[in-house]
Formats: structure tokens, sequence, C-alpha cells
């Protein structure tokens, strides 16, 4: 009983599905199968900037040790540490009374020798009056003028006397030898110093422009003077781009100056110096920081989206293209530099090629597709 009952209906449910199927339309004979719709974006040329990112430190523009040039006892500091000092600001003052006092003291001996050249002077001019008339010896007169000479000579000395003191003595106030940032001072109030020690006071630094020491190996250098004497690419611009140690952007461009003449033997780098603006002090000498600088432009370049290149099974870059009949054709191509979401194309894309970037997944070479023009983000 039961046996029979599920035979039965079995046999209606084959019954239905063959009845549905009947009912169900057929395509006709011969109507082509829908093509897959895919995105395309049409190549073209246009002159690329190729940038490298290179490491290198800051460094000041200009940097001086400040020194006495005499001897003497800290009277004062007349700075502040850290501080911003222009050129000739006095910055120490040394005990001056002995140079004060050696001063005045070579004041009055010039002042002396000036007083015995005018009774000299004086008495040449009497000698000489008597000489006319055969009244004074002519050993007299010759010893007179001798005298005279030697008063002028004096004068002359002590004048030289006197400008070195008046030099040491103003050398008693340190001044600043450049404009800059000041460091910490070495020496405090009270300390003696002089003119032969080897410890500065302070250090001044010029933080503004600030360079930048670039470190890029011999190699690549050679690499692009060989792509610029061939024509394929030309010179870029010396603006340079910053990068700092934690990541952020420095808001100002630099300008390369020059690169050394001479390869490290060591590295096998090759420093080439930037200058930056740095009108607000963020960047202070020794800090390592990322440098984007523009190498060469490529003037026909073929910029390629990275969502329309992808990789085969030995690692080599493919393309897919869309032709003039609507067919996928499969390219490989040769891919040599990211430039943003781009790579630059070297080989096997051309200006004017239809390439596919979205719906690579779903179609293969050889494949007839319905293919739409897209616009992607930047």
């Amino acid at each position: 009983m039961f046996k029979t009952t599920s035979l039965a209906v079995t046999s209606l449910a084959a019954f239905l599905l063959l009845a549905c199927a009947a009912c169900s339309p057929k395509a006709p004979p011969g109507m082509p199968q829908r093509q897959v719709e895919v995105g395309y974006v049409t190549l073209s040329t246009e002159p690329v900037t190729l940038t490298s990112e290179l490491t290198g430190r800051t460094t000041a523009t200009k940097t001086a040790e400040v020194r006495p040039q005499v001897d003497g006892l800290i009277k004062a500091q007349l700075f502040e540490e850290g501080s911003i000092v222009k050129a000739g600001q006095p910055l120490y003052q040394l005990d001056s009374r002995l140079y004060t006092a050696s001063r005045d003291q070579t004041l009055a001996q010039l002042e002396s020798a000036k007083a015995t050249a005018a009774t000299a002077d004086a008495k040449v001019a009497r000698y000489q009056r008597l000489e006319s008339a055969d009244a004074v010896a002519k050993q007299d007169l010759d010893d007179a003028i001798a005298t005279s000479r030697e008063a002028r000579a004096s004068i002359a000395q002590y004048q030289a006397a006197l400008q070195t003191a008046n030099i040491n003595l103003g050398f008693t106030q340190i001044t600043a030898p450049i404009s800059g940032r000041i460091g910490r001072s070495t020496y405090t109030q009270g300390a003696l110093v002089n003119a032969q020690q080897s410890t500065a006071l302070a250090t001044i630094q010029q933080i503004d422009p600030i360079y930048v020491d670039i470190q890029q190996s011999a190699a690549d250098l050679l690499n692009l003077r060989d792509h610029l004497a061939s024509g394929d690419q030309t010179k870029g611009d010396a603006s340079v781009k910053l990068r700092l140690d934690n990541g952020t952007i420095y808001p100002l461009t630099g300008k390369i100056e020059f690169a050394e003449s001479s390869v490290n033997e060591t590295t096998g780098m090759v420093t080439v110096r930037a200058k930056f603006a740095n009108p607000n002090g963020i960047l202070l000498p020794g800090m390592f920081v990322r440098v984007e600088a523009a190498q060469s432009v490529v003037q026909n370049g073929r910029l390629a989206p990275q969502q329309g290149i992808t990789r085969d099974s030995r690692g080599g870059a493919t393309a897919l293209v869309v032709d003039a009949s609507g067919k996928v054709a499969l390219r490989q191509v040769t891919v040599t530099q990211v430039i943003g979401n781009k790579w630059l194309v070297s080989a096997g894309l051309n200006a004017g090629d239809r390439l596919i970037v979205e719906g690579t997944d779903k179609v293969r070479a050889g494949d007839s597709v319905k293919a739409v023009a897209t616009q992607l983000s930047e």
C-alpha cells in the first residue's frame, strides 16, 4: 500500500517538471549569446615627470663657533640660549680694565712722542736759519734733522700701538660673527677664557635657509645620463619636495643647488645639495628626511591605470585591450615606474589602445564584448 502510493507521487512530480519545461520559452536557434560589458579607457601620450625618493640630512647654511680673541674674565652673558641673534650683536662682556689701561698708556706715549717731535722740528728750523749765516755747524744741523725723524717714527710706532690697544679693548665685547640661532653657552659668568682655547663659547647656526644633503647612488646617476644622452628623456627641473621623519610633508618646495664632483668610495653615493626656506624653524640641522626629486621627463609617456595591468603566472605584466571589432586581445607589456595610481608603460601598449579596466575578470582573449568608455578617478 505505502510502496504504491510513493511510486504514484514520484511519477506525478516527474510529470509536473516535464510540463514546466515544456511551458518555458526557448531561445530561437541562431540567436547570439549576450555579450559581457567591460569598461575601458583610451590611452594617450603626455609628458611624464620621473621622480626618485632619496634620503638626506639637514645641515645649516652657515655655522660659526664663538671664541674669545683676547684673554679675560667673563663679566656678563648678553644673550638667551636658543634665541635668534644678529651679526654684530654683543654676546659676552669680558673684564676690560687691563685693556683700557693699556690703551690709555699707549695714548700717553703717543702724546709724548708728538711733543718730542714738535721740539725736534723747531730745532731743525732754527738750525737751518743759523746754518745759512754760518752760525751753526753742519754736523749740528744733521743731528737735529735725525732727531726729528726719530721723533716722527716714534709717533707712527705709538699710533700703531694705540690702534692695537683699541682693537684688543674692542675684543673684550664678544659679538656674533653671523646671524642665526645660538645654542647653549659652554662658559658662564666668572669663567676665565683665553684666545688659544679649543672649546668654543657657543655655536651659531644659520637655518633659514637650510641645506639638505641628499644621497644618490652613482649607478642611478649614470643611468639617468644615458637616458638623457639617448634623447628619450629630458632633464627635470631643480625643484624638490621634502618628507619629514614622522611622515608629514614639508609645506615649502626646495631647489637643487649642486652635486658633488666625486663619489664616496665606501658607499658609492654622490651627495646632492638642495636649499629650502625655513622661516618657522621647523627644520633643524641633523634631521633625517626623505626627498622627492624630479630626475627627468619622458616627453611621450604612456600611463596605464593600475587596475588595467595584471600579472601572469611568470610574474610578467599583461593587459587586455578591445580592438576595433569588439574582441578582446591579450598584450604582454613592460612597465617601469608607478606614477600616482598608474603605471608608466615602455612597451606593449600604444596611444589609442582601449585598455580594459573594469570587468577584466569576466573575459579572456578572443571574447566579443560590449565596450563602454569609463572615467576613472585620479
